[in-house]
């Protein structure tokens, strides 16, 4: 029997690349612990588990590129902007985005309509 909760993690993790590049490119910049307070506050709760993985991936992907910056309280810090290729590709999951929000619209729409 499938799970809401497992349905629910995978419609979460179809998502998280254009969460996080949303952020990123919403602030210029982002260093890894504002990308998950932003996330907190959406309450689309991710670790740095999980998160550090996709970045390293979507830098690979030269989707993003980072630059080190001196720290006020530590070690320096990794601040992440998108490329070119990273605002395209943000530009197409959008683009998704907005079509299947609009699809899951219609038909829930045409669901309580009966």
């Amino acid at each position: 029997m499938i799970k809401p909760g497992n349905t629910r993690s995978q419609m979460r993790k179809g998502i998280l690349e254009y969460c996080i590049l949303s952020i990123i490119d919403g602030q210029d910049e982002a260093y890894a612990s504002d990308i998950i307070e932003n996330m907190k506050q959406a309450k689309m709760v991710v670790v740095e588990g999980t998160l550090y993985p996709l970045l390293n991936r979507m830098k690979k992907s030269e989707l993003l590129d980072y630059k080190w910056r001196e720290s006020p309280s530590g070690p320096p810090r990794k601040y992440y902007t998108l490329t070119g290729k990273g605002k395209e590709f943000l530009s197409d999951l959008e683009a998704s985005w907005n079509d299947i929000k609009n699809a899951v619209e219609q038909l829930t729409e045409n669901k309580t309509k009966k």
